[in-house]
């Protein structure tokens, strides 16, 4: 399978849960498994409270955002990059994650997930094959949406999808 990195996995209306109506941003996929971060679970914690080594880099109001169900006391930092080398890797056009050594200003538009989605080896293929997920492309804005995503991605991905 092609690899689905910087792609969306948008739940189907069987999931239940945790990833209930969740949109996925793919980090990483290969033969070892994948990755994401749930784009549209905020949580109440302030980025700045959270992280204070991000203090600087988000706005007062910035809330840190419910990555996925693995290791939930981790920090995924995903940020704009005019700069692709400042990143740790690039997943999205300008979108990067944020390598916690290298946090200088540098950066533009920033959100913080505390967590991740992770699959074993073939378990997210084995869930896309069950139709659990869909498979959208992403755009650089999905990461920044203030509203529900869920259906806007849907939306987006059109056909029968856009009715559910």
């Amino acid at each position: 399978m092609e690899s689905l990195v910087g792609q969306l996995l948008i739940a189907s209306p069987t999931l239940t849960d945790y990833f209930q109506r969740a949109v996925v941003l793919v980090l990483g996929h290969g033969e070892e498994g994948a990755m994401g971060v749930v784009l549209n679970r905020p949580s109440e914690l302030d980025v700045a409270d959270a992280v204070p080594a991000l203090a600087e880099e988000v706005g007062d109001d910035d809330l840190v955002y419910r990555g996925g169900p693995v290791s939930p006391q981790s920090v995924v930092a995903l940020a704009e990059f005019d700069d692709p080398t400042r990143a740790a890797s690039m997943v999205l056009g300008p979108v990067g994650v944020l390598d916690p050594e290298r946090i200088d200003g540098s950066v533009g538009r920033l959100r913080v997930f505390a967590g991740y989605a992770g699959w074993g080896p073939g378990q997210l293929e084995s869930e896309l094959e069950e139709e659990a997920w869909f498979v959208a492309p992403a755009e650089p804005e999905d990461l920044f949406v203030a509203g529900d995503l869920w259906p806007i991605a849907l939306q987006r991905k059109g056909g029968a999808y856009a009715l559910l």
